[in-house]
């Protein structure tokens, strides 16, 4: 690291246990990638934070180059297993290398870029079968069924609706793998 760690505990006075185990897992940290410029751990301690309670809390924030960061700042809530300090330790550590490894990746530009769902307009709809038809941006006519469509939104279907979709093969031909209502009423 090009600036020393820093360490601070609250509401308890660690154990030397405790202390060699986040020099460890910083230590592990510098080793995957030797460009942190900066690393700030907290530690507090059982009782000190109203939502875990008797949980053990472990941060860490990591400042990469390029203005790029990683940081770990929540405990899952009425999780016994925070109880022991270092299990705290090695989850947030292993929480903080799964971000470090996601930061590292978007400053290589490795980073997939999904692409937007298409919208389709619904052609067809046989609400007592329970499946539309869907035109695609193409042209194509996609079939969906009531169960693909998202937040419960098929009886609000008609033709003419505008709906974001994924498409997937099907048995019969493309099917839509899911279906979302666009807007307040499906019109853009």
């Amino acid at each position: 690291m090009q600036i020393p760690a820093q360490v601070d505990f609250q509401g308890f006075e660690p154990t030397g246990r405790q202390r060699t185990l986040i020099e460890e897992r910083m230590a592990d940290l510098d080793k995957f990638f030797d460009r942190i410029m900066a690393c700030h751990v907290v530690m507090k301690g059982p009782g000190q934070h109203q939502r875990t309670g008797g949980q053990y809390q472990v941060n860490i924030h990591l400042v990469l180059p390029g203005g790029h960061e990683a940081t770990v700042d929540r405990t899952p809530p009425e999780n016994e297993r925070f109880s022991d300090a270092s299990f705290a330790i090695n989850d947030s550590f292993n929480r903080a290398r799964r971000q470090l490894q996601d930061a590292i990746r978007h400053m290589q530009g490795e980073v997939k870029m999904h692409e937007p769902q298409p919208i389709g307009t619904v052609r067809q709809m046989n609400t007592e079968e329970g499946y539309g038809v869907l035109e695609s941006p193409d042209g194509r006519e996609i079939y969906f069924h009531r169960n693909s469509v998202l937040g419960d939104a098929f009886g609000q279907l008609k033709p003419g609706t505008r709906v974001n979709f994924s498409e997937e093969s099907g048995d019969k031909g493309p099917q839509a793998s899911s279906v979302r209502l666009l807007g307040k009423h499906g019109l853009r």
